[in-house]
């Protein structure tokens, strides 16, 4: 059989998309593995996503990541959806099999591994999330999962950070509660660990900041963000500056990814190398 020059496909749909470096450590990690794989970013708007998705089996893609602002829009437009998603109402990686699109999610299995890695204790833990998109959902049922004591959830959107609240409240037994963020809020100072999900901070926000009153911040807290360009927000910062540990959303990005992955190849993706991949990309010491 001659040598074969096509590569399978897989990617991620998004807008904005640019600054997205999740191909940095997929690369590295289909190079790693010695498999043909090609990780293609995408800018894909919002009204185009359903076509998009269709598109996926005609170009004989193998899977897509989605993000910023598709991870709940696609899923009247999937085949089938686990049951972890079905939970969160949210998917943020597709699987192409026999012709059917079947949705994923990692973002909570990534976020978790980070904070399990970093040695982050959550058991009673009290947790005060910023956002309640996408990300928020995935985070939350795994956070719950592992056995926090309390959730805050603080939401612009009220219908949002409604939702995510009763979908807490239907398969968990813990304290729960949303706030409506229309104003500069405050941390509660008793908040173990706080979670910014949104996207602020985004490149090429990069200068933009929660409205939060910094101050109300501790030493005692661990802050965390899933942003991962650029990965030192401004929040990280203000944090830092009052002696809070910080998480940046790098390990996330790179553990995520790993899951991802599986699904798409049945490989385990070398995580050491992915992180080692993106230190060089940044310039700066990673952690995931």
């Amino acid at each position: 059989m001659g040598k074969s020059y096509r590569e399978e496909l897989v990617g991620v749909f998004g807008d904005p998309i640019d600054e997205n470096p999740t191909v940095v450590v997929a690369q590295d990690a289909f190079e790693k593995l010695g498999i043909p794989y090609r990780y293609i970013t995408v800018n894909v708007k919002a009204e185009d996503l359903k076509d998009a998705l269709r598109a996926l089996t005609a170009l004989n893609f193998k899977g897509i990541h989605l993000t910023i602002p598709h991870k709940v829009a696609a899923l009247p437009y999937l085949d089938s959806i686990s049951e972890e998603a079905a939970i969160m109402g949210a998917v943020n990686t597709v699987v192409v099999k026999d012709g059917k699109l079947r949705g994923e999610n990692t973002d909570g299995k990534g976020f978790m591994k980070s904070l399990e890695n970093a040695g982050v204790a959550l058991e009673g833990k009290k947790v005060t999330m910023l956002g309640a998109g996408g990300a928020a959902r995935a985070i939350a049922v795994e956070l719950c999962r592992a056995g926090i004591g309390e959730l805050v959830i603080l939401n612009r959107s009220e219908t949002r950070g409604r939702e995510l609240l009763e979908t807490i409240r239907k398969h968990f037994d813990l304290k729960t509660s949303y706030e409506k963020w229309d104003h500069t809020m405050a941390i509660d100072a008793d908040t173990d660990i706080l979670v910014n999900t949104t996207s602020i901070g985004l490149y090429p926000d990069v200068d933009a900041r929660p409205d939060i009153v910094f101050d109300t911040i501790t030493d005692r807290m661990v802050v965390c963000d899933v942003i991962p360009n650029h990965p030192h927000t401004q929040l990280l910062k203000e944090a830092e500056k009052r002696g809070a540990r910080t998480l940046d959303g790098l390990g996330m990005l790179i553990n995520q990814c790993v899951e991802s992955i599986y699904y798409w190849t049945g490989e385990v993706a070398d995580a050491g190398s992915m992180k080692d991949a993106l230190a060089r990309e940044y310039g700066i010491d990673v952690h995931y």
